[in-house]
């Protein structure tokens, strides 16, 4: 009798697996460690009433029936039942695994710790004003799960995917066409512990590829300069501070290409809707995969031109009485906030703070400068930045309970010419369900002030 799979987590990276095996025609059994769930509600949102459900612990026993396990990415490695598994000798796989096994077509995979979803939203939009929507698929940690539409891939399909280092832990065959690791700095270390753990980690997303084919790196982050350097992939770099002899890079305000002996002229800085020097990598990072993957060079220019900023990465919500209001709660991190605020060209009432993820904030508070006039702080993180601050000499900080509170601040305290910056250098966890949820919230809080009815 065949042996069934696992699927591990009743988020929707676990209900999105579930079908996907049911579609392949695989017995697809659920497991969560929380025992309290309501069966039933599982099963509705799989669309599946006989779907076994195991909740609470997995026995030894229990393990043993299973041919592997997809794992959903918001769960530790390092839990109790991984161990069983383990035990008893049941791979682990990460759903990027299962949907690469059943998908067709060419991929291209993008990680990195900040820039991933603009990148792959931008990169999608090449792609499919390229092939088309329904050959061209944009999936990931972008929003929709690989898994997902991975029966729906064909041949002649193209797939731009995000990938989080979460979903690299468990990979085994995963091999994309082309891959992109956009920049690595410290980020959920409570999970992987160590830099060099999560390095390997980000890395590992080349590690089926082949010499035939790309990886895309940043040439200004010295970790990947040095990866590159014995990567078993064709390696092709951008810089936004120098001009590169292959690859792309920043003159000015103009971004380039350089490849095989020619040089291309993609795009001006001032003919893009991105602004800041994170999203002018963004783009060449997109630049670099389009021209790998075949795109034509008129395609890849009309396309960066067209394209607008992703919700919730430095996005410009309204102007009111001269303050302009940017969300960037996707700024999770330190490192990805400070592109917030390098981003910023007016004076910047800072809004930050929220869960601790275990990072440090020196960095991101030398990068005020002199741009960044008062800082709001709430969340759990608070007391620990504002400490931070202190000890950097800036001390112009207040606390507030709430993000309602937050913004009410920030509206007395700017004045025309400012900018107020929710860019929270924190995930959102305690306080929200996630960036988005915390993004859209604020986005609500500022139009209510512009149109208080």
């Amino acid at each position: 009798m065949e042996k069934a799979v696992l699927v591990a987590g009743s988020g929707i990276s676990g209900i999105s697996a579930v079908k996907l095996l049911r579609q392949v025609g695989k017995q697809a059994v659920l497991y969560d460690g929380n025992e309290n769930l309501d069966r039933d509600k599982i099963r509705e949102q799989a669309g599946d009433s006989s779907l076994e459900i195991i909740l609470g612990e997995l026995t030894e026993e229990t393990a043993k029936r299973f041919e592997c396990c997809v794992i959903s990415p918001g769960i530790p490695l390092e839990v109790p039942f991984v161990g069983v598994l383990r035990k008893c000798g049941v791979p682990i796989w990460s759903e990027v695994e299962l949907a690469y096994r059943h998908a067709q077509g060419t991929l291209a995979a993008i990680t990195g710790t900040n820039g991933k979803t603009t990148t792959t939203a931008l990169l999608g939009s090449i792609v499919q004003n390229w092939v088309g929507k329904e050959r061209g698929f944009v999936v990931g940690n972008i929003g929709i799960p690989y898994t997902q539409m991975a029966c729906q891939m064909k041949d002649d399909s193209v797939t731009v995917a995000e990938i989080s280092s979460f979903q690299l832990e468990s990979i085994v065959d995963f091999h994309p066409n082309v891959t992109a690791i956009l920049n690595i700095t410290p980020d959920h270390l409570d999970r992987h512990h160590t830099m060099e753990c999560y390095e390997q980690v980000k890395e590992s997303i080349t590690k089926n590829q082949t010499r035939r084919e790309w990886c895309i790196l940043n040439y200004e982050d010295e970790r990947l300069r040095r990866f590159g350097e014995h990567a078993g992939v064709n390696v092709l770099y951008f810089s936004s501070q120098r001009k590169l002899d292959e690859g792309m890079y920043m003159d000015g305000d103009v971004i380039f290409l350089s490849l095989d002996g020619e040089t291309y002229e993609i795009c001006r800085t001032e003919e893009c809707h991105l602004v800041g020097q994170c999203n002018y990598e963004n783009i060449m990072a997109a630049v670099g995969m389009a021209v790998c993957l075949g795109v034509p060079m008129e395609i890849i220019r009309r396309t960066v031109k067209a394209f607008r900023a992703v919700e919730h990465r430095i996005e410009f919500v309204e102007e009111i009485h001269g303050v302009c209001y940017y969300n960037d709660s996707k700024g999770t991190n330190p490192d990805a906030a400070i592109q917030g605020i390098r981003a910023m060209n007016r004076p910047t009432i800072l809004i930050g703070g929220g869960y601790d993820k275990g990072a440090e904030y020196d960095e991101w508070i030398a990068a005020f400068g002199t741009k960044v006039k008062k800082l709001i702080l709430l969340g759990q993180t608070a007391e620990k930045i504002a400490a931070c601050a202190r000890k950097h000499g800036f001390f112009q900080l207040t606390f507030a309970d709430s993000l309602d509170e937050a913004v009410a601040l920030a509206a007395q305290e700017a004045e025309a010419g400012d900018a107020v910056l929710l860019s929270p250098a924190c995930a959102s966890w305690g306080m929200f369900k996630n960036y988005e949820e915390r993004g859209r919230i604020f986005k609500e809080l500022v139009r209510k002030m512009k149109n208080p009815a």
